[in-house]
């Protein structure tokens, strides 16, 4: 048997690891993603129709729920391969930001999840229930509404999901992620598809002031989903490429 650590090719290379909130800060917020992830629609009535079947695929009443950003990539790699990758998703995770927003299972399980900020579980100083009126821990509280391990027997797309429900500082509504197999007709070329929806803002009920905290947010939002969606692609192929090259020294 050969030695496969000494001569085993690897094309690939995983998402480096933070190593503290400014490594954070960089390879998730400065850093400009290799591929764009946010699906851009050219009318409202377009993007109400492609809320609306996200949201039906996935069971949530379309009436009391809209989505308003979906992030998608290609990932050459098996949907049921990406979709564990997601069941892996916890605070030592690459491709999540765990330094600025640590992510911390309740009970150890991914039912139940909350996003802490820079990790920090109680308020400081002795406040209970807010830092100087801003409400931050958890900053994110994910309770589990479905986690769809396997595809239906009917379901050509292989598709499997996590589906939340979000509250805490900043309510988001939903979050799901969402991996299928690739529709050639819609022009998708990798063997699967990644996809990142969330419902976090309504748009037309606000101050402008509010406003414009919302886009900024929304920005912000953007930039670090479409960076964990091109690291989730990484780490995936590069796992996958690291596989079939041990197995060729095996």
């Amino acid at each position: 048997m050969m030695n496969h650590q000494e001569t085993s090719p690897i094309s690939k290379k995983p998402p480096s690891k933070s190593k503290n909130v400014i490594s954070d800060i960089k390879n998730f917020l400065i850093n400009k993603p290799q591929k764009p992830t946010l699906i851009k629609f050219e009318s409202e009535e377009i993007r109400k129709e492609y809320n609306r079947r996200i949201l039906q695929r996935v069971g949530i009443q379309v009436e009391k729920n809209f989505v308003l950003n979906i992030h998608k990539i290609g990932v050459d790699a098996p949907v049921g391969y990406i979709f564990n990758e997601l069941l892996n998703w916890n605070g030592d995770s690459t491709c999540w930001p765990n330094h600025v927003a640590k992510v911390e299972r309740i009970d150890g399980d991914i039912q139940n999840i909350e996003i802490l900020p820079l990790g920090i579980k109680k308020y400081p100083f002795g406040f209970k229930k807010s830092f100087l009126g801003l409400n931050l821990i958890p900053l994110f509280y994910l309770r589990s509404i479905r986690i769809k391990q396997t595809p239906d027997a009917f379901d050509f797309d292989n598709a499997r999901y996590l589906l939340y429900n979000c509250t805490g500082g900043y309510p988001i509504g939903i979050f799901v992620m969402y991996v299928r197999s690739s529709i050639e007709e819609l022009g998708e070329t990798a063997q699967s598809q990644l996809i990142f929806a969330v419902s976090f803002n309504f748009y037309g009920k606000e101050k402008e002031a509010i406003k414009l905290v919302n886009r900024t947010w929304e920005s912000i939002h953007n930039r670090v989903t479409s960076n964990v969606l091109n690291r989730v692609k990484q780490l995936s192929e590069w796992r996958l490429d690291k596989m079939a090259n041990d197995q060729k020294y095996l």
